[in-house]
């Protein structure tokens, strides 16, 4: 095109980026499908956090206008943007106060970001969202993954709105109300005798034999791109500034890299001037990622945690993830299962928020680590609780610790004798 860096187009596809390698720093400018470092992901053995995964850095040209404007959307910031946003709407979803929360806590600026209301029911329909941007953008028209329900969910409803063929590799143990999303949406569905893990690496294969593009979760780099969307929406739900701290739930690791990733963005353009702490929030039951940041060992865990969209023992984005949380002078913080299942209730009874135990893990770390926050940032920071999904997604979490009370006679008599 004239009067265009010719590096940064084609076949007429403008390229708004440059991958850069997270662990060896080399860059790669392509229209390409490309998903780690060629060089660095012959290093991966299978017993520690891979290595190899890829950043996308967007061209300066990108953030200036992005800066210029007066108000910013995920979309500014997208390397493939959307030219049809009503087709299958990303955000903006609440930032919800918890009045009774914030009272009990003592912490007066707490927050929660419901994306809970996202059209699948969880977070994971950002990431889905640029993957299939980057699909349509490429010309592809299949895209594999693997998932323990909610980034396949995420993935076939998009898939079924902008007409994509979605194959989803699962482990058979995965809650079958998340399952039957991604049936009810039209994905192929293949359950997998096996853990999450197994589930990834065949879903690679697949598409190394038929084509197509991966979306799992950090292997493809557009997931974190997707995901990073939560943070231009907060910058602009907070008054155009960024919050003290940010709670995210935490398993692979994509989740907290991508919503670091957006915030680093806002930075890089110039529209905050500091980055939030990143608290790692993990059930003490998959803890692998914490004990990067806090003891250096990259080695797979044992992850048996209930909360399973978060139960991870190999963290597929476990390096960069642990780096973006030590950059921001952030934290880990580890919790019990009993004490995620106890938060699940908390946010019901005191917010009206049904979350499922993955998300809840976030208000339970909150809770727990109250104190600190006060004493690191102070008593009046502003603090951003993310709850990723919904709790419909897993009612069988509530099995044993809710039920029904027994029915009455049909008399008035019998509600005469309630004493409530």
């Amino acid at each position: 095109m004239p009067g265009r860096n010719p590096r940064l187009y084609f076949w007429r596809i403008e390229v708004r980026f440059k991958y850069v390698c997270s662990d060896c720093g080399k860059e790669y400018i392509t229209d390409k499908i490309m998903y780690q470092c060629p060089d660095c992901s012959k290093l991966n053995d299978g017993k520690s956090f891979p290595k190899g995964n890829l950043i996308v850095k967007l061209n300066k040209e990108v953030l200036k206008k992005a800066k210029e404007k007066e108000h910013v959307t995920p979309n500014d910031f997208y390397p493939y943007p959307s030219d049809d946003e009503e087709a299958y709407p990303i955000g903006v979803t609440p930032l919800m106060a918890p009045r009774r929360l914030q009272e009990e806590t003592g912490v007066k600026n707490l927050y929660f970001k419901l994306d809970s209301q996202l059209i699948s029911g969880s977070f994971k329909d950002r990431a889905s969202y640029e993957v299939a941007l980057q699909a349509k953008a490429l010309g592809e028209k299949k895209i594999a993954l693997a998932s323990t329900g909610n980034a396949g969910a995420a993935m076939s409803a998009v898939g079924a709105a902008l007409g994509l063929d979605i194959i989803l590799f699962v482990p058979s143990s995965a809650p079958i109300n998340k399952l039957m999303q991604s049936v009810l949406y039209g994905a192929k569905v293949i359950p997998v005798k096996g853990t999450y893990d197994d589930a990834f690496k065949l879903s690679i294969e697949y598409t190394r034999l038929h084509g197509g593009i991966n979306r799992n979760t950090a292997y493809n780099p557009m997931t974190i791109e997707g995901k990073k969307s939560i943070a231009i929406e907060l910058f602009e739900q907070m008054g155009r500034k960024a919050p003290d701290a940010v709670y995210v739930p935490v398993g692979d690791g994509c989740i907290i890299a991508g919503v670091a990733k957006g915030f680093s963005d806002l930075l890089e353009a110039g529209l905050i001037d500091k980055m939030p702490r990143m608290i790692c929030c993990q059930s003490e039951k998959s803890a692998a990622i914490s004990n990067s940041v806090e003891l250096g060992d990259y080695s797979e865990f044992d992850a048996t945690t209930r909360a399973d969209s978060i139960s991870v023992g190999l963290p597929a984005n476990g390096r960069m993830a642990g780096e973006y949380v030590k950059a921001s002078k952030g934290w880990c913080v580890r919790v019990s299962d009993e004490d995620i299942l106890s938060s699940q209730i908390d946010l019901t009874s005191k917010a009206g928020v049904l979350a499922e135990p993955a998300a809840a893990c976030a208000w339970a770390a909150f809770k727990k680590d109250k104190e600190r926050l006060k004493k690191e940032v102070g008593e009046d920071a502003l603090a951003v609780v993310l709850l990723t999904g919904s709790g419909f997604k897993d009612m069988k979490a509530f099995d044993g610790r809710v039920s029904m009370p027994p029915a009455i006679e049909n008399s008035v008599d019998e509600v005469a004798k309630l004493n409530f």
